[in-house]
């Protein structure tokens, strides 16, 4: 498919009575592809994501369109978004230690390309702490300085380990042995369990 259709299937999963938070309805998406606006149309099609839960399929379409688009950070976002949908995704506030207290003194990546690990209450045989992997993407930001904080979405590499998880309780961020940070939970969702064919 090349991106106008890509766009425009896109556009048929969104449910006709969805609008954005600005009120932009798939009526006006339309408009914009018949104008060939594709990149105003893949941006506002992001923001349904926001306001409705949509599939698997749709985001997939998305990333491909925004890959012939060359918009990297939009791809990196829909492919993101295929992955909560996959593993569920967490929501967390979280806060790096500063760079005088940690062994990171760069910031993260905020478009999900860190993979730390967790400290989430689990400990192996021996009694010892065990940590789980999980993806981390910042909301509203492309990076996260050392003792910034901000809203975090956790996208878990092993969703099973991630079940006792609620919202409420306080979990440790690691790169190494130390505490990279701490993040509160502030939302769980769970992997979706119908996967649409592709």
């Amino acid at each position: 498919m090349d991106v106008p259709e890509l766009l425009e299937s896109a556009s048929l999963l969104v449910p006709e009575d969805a609008a954005t938070e600005n009120d932009i309805t798939v009526r006006d998406i339309w408009d914009y592809l018949v104008h060939d606006e594709w990149e105003i149309a893949l941006g506002l099609l992001e923001e349904f994501g926001g306001t409705c839960s949509l599939p698997l399929e749709f985001w997939g379409k998305l990333a491909e369109a925004a890959e012939e688009l060359r918009m990297e950070r939009s791809a990196a976002w829909c492919h993101w978004r295929c992955s909560e949908i996959r593993n569920g995704v967490i929501r967390a506030d979280l806060t790096l230690r500063p760079a005088a207290e940690a062994r990171r003194t760069t910031p993260i990546s905020g478009a999900g390309v860190l993979r730390p690990m967790w400290d989430i209450g689990h400990l192996s045989p021996t009694g010892n702490r065990a940590v789980s992997i999980a993806s981390l993407w910042v909301e509203s930001m492309p990076i996260l300085a050392p003792g910034g904080r901000a809203t975090v979405r956790l996208v878990p590499l092993t969703p099973s380990h991630w079940k006792h998880v609620q919202p409420g309780r306080q979990i440790t961020m690691h790169e190494d042995t130390t505490v990279a940070g701490t993040a509160v939970i502030l939302e769980v969702h769970r992997p979706s369990t119908a996967m649409p064919a592709r």
